[in-house]
């Protein structure tokens, strides 16, 4: 089963699948294609955004599990 955790770079919770493009673009992280966004961690870009990260972690999860 895939798995993410908030130390994971977006481009490799991208990679996963691209639909996690969704979760992240409905908490403002709307910058996903630039090279600095792409490199960041969940964790980081969370607290740029001002979302929970651990939420965030937690609904990816769920999307993932069925995969």
């Amino acid at each position: 089963m895939k798995q993410v955790t908030k130390d994971m770079i977006i481009r490799d919770v991208l990679n996963l699948d691209a639909g996690c493009a969704d979760f992240l673009f409905a908490i403002g992280m709307h910058c996903l294609g630039c090279p600095s966004a792409s490199g960041e961690t969940l964790e980081m870009a969370c607290s740029v955004h001002g979302a929970d990260v651990d939420k965030l972690v937690s609904d990816l999860n769920e999307y993932l599990k069925d995969k």
